[in-house]
């Protein structure tokens, strides 16, 4: 791997990173096509999923593409849906090389891309920054691969793990830096997930703010029998940015017929005992296009996500400040005995946060 190639190929990947939360279900693909050292092109996924990163940089490139490079940070796609093959365009534009991480696990190119690029005399080069563009589509992968989005779960608490005060108090524990971060997670990821808990408790907006005029995420509440206040945040707000409420097959119709008028989507998910199936749950997510998902508790909720092995990436904010063991936790009952139960993480990434400190770990 040469220094010139990964140097291009991070810049691909930072284009890529641009849409992020607002391609799917397509993955976030950046593109950098280069000649002699310049740069001719740049591309990246747009929100929808279309224009592909390469069209855009081979638009770009114009006639000037023929004998060039293309670092692109997935396969080039071989079907034909809303838009061409990638591998044709980059084929009729006189690429001569390609150069990608890995191929893409997608049924429909798997191979295909790279095999039509090969055919045509382009050389393919691969294996350049993969793992880090393996975290970049994680989600993409997971749910070609298995039918659901990565998830990530964001913990923010105090120092001895709580979220709230006895009485109930939450407002602020981390400061307004940490919160910032908040909405440029929120911003990253294609929804952000609660618990019917924490959306009747703290009424939340779950909307990317302070960050301009941007495209929201989907705002997604899991709630067993649906037992939602009507006259929520939520609930106001359904017609005019996306509400998605994850409900038990059995619920009323009369209670789903009122949330559908009020501009809701409704998801029906398997129940397991008392609560919504974590698995069920996000394999509907994922039927529905989601790849990327945020969620921030409450603390049933992650206790259960985290049992079931279903986290992917964990988010800590730690704010420097004690509550006591009579602070509400950060985490529900997770039926843990012994150690080598429980859910293991690798630190990744550690942040200092205008005085609070944030953690990410990724699946051990």
């Amino acid at each position: 791997m040469s220094d010139t190639d990964r140097r291009h190929m991070a810049h691909a990947l930072s284009l890529g990173r641009r849409t992020m939360g607002r391609t799917w279900p397509n993955p976030a693909v950046g593109c950098v096509i280069v000649k002699d050292g310049r740069i001719l092109g740049r591309g990246w996924t747009q929100a929808g999923g279309r224009p592909h990163a390469e069209t855009q940089a081979l638009a770009q490139a114009g006639d000037a593409a023929r004998g060039a490079t293309a670092y692109v940070t997935l396969e080039p796609c071989a079907h034909h849906g809303k838009t061409p093959p990638c591998a044709d365009a980059l084929i009729a534009a006189g690429i001569a090389r390609v150069v990608a991480p890995f191929e893409d696990s997608d049924a429909r190119v798997a191979g295909q891309g790279f095999a039509r690029l090969r055919a045509a005399g382009i050389e393919v080069t691969t294996g350049i920054l993969a793992d880090a563009a393996g975290r970049d589509h994680q989600g993409f992968f997971l749910r070609v691969e298995q039918g659901r989005p990565m998830v990530t779960l964001k913990l923010a608490s105090s120092f001895d793990g709580r979220i709230a005060t006895a009485s109930g108090e939450s407002r602020w524990i981390t400061g307004e830096v940490a919160r910032r971060r908040v909405h440029l997670e929120r911003l990253t990821h294609d929804a952000v997930l609660v618990g019917a808990g924490t959306a009747r408790a703290d009424d939340p907006s779950l909307t990317v703010r302070g960050m301009g005029a941007v495209s929201q995420p989907v705002r997604v509440v899991a709630s067993r029998h649906l037992d939602l206040p009507l006259m929520s945040g939520l609930a106001r707000t359904a017609r005019d940015l996306p509400v998605w409420l994850c409900h038990g097959p059995d619920v009323p119709s009369a209670t789903r017929a009122t949330w559908k008028d009020l501009g809701a989507t409704l998801l029906s998910v398997p129940v397991r005992g008392r609560q919504l199936d974590p698995a069920g749950l996000l394999q509907a997510l994922g039927q529905a296009g989601l790849t990327r998902v945020y969620c921030e508790g409450g603390g049933q909720l992650a206790a259960t996500l985290l049992a079931a092995d279903l986290v992917d990436e964990l988010i800590g904010v730690t704010a420097g400040l004690a509550l006591g063991a009579e602070g509400r936790p950060s985490l529900g009952a997770m039926g843990i005995g012994r150690l080598d139960e429980a859910p293991r993480f690798r630190l990744i990434e550690t942040q200092d946060l205008g005085g609070d400190v944030l953690h990410r770990w990724a699946r051990g």
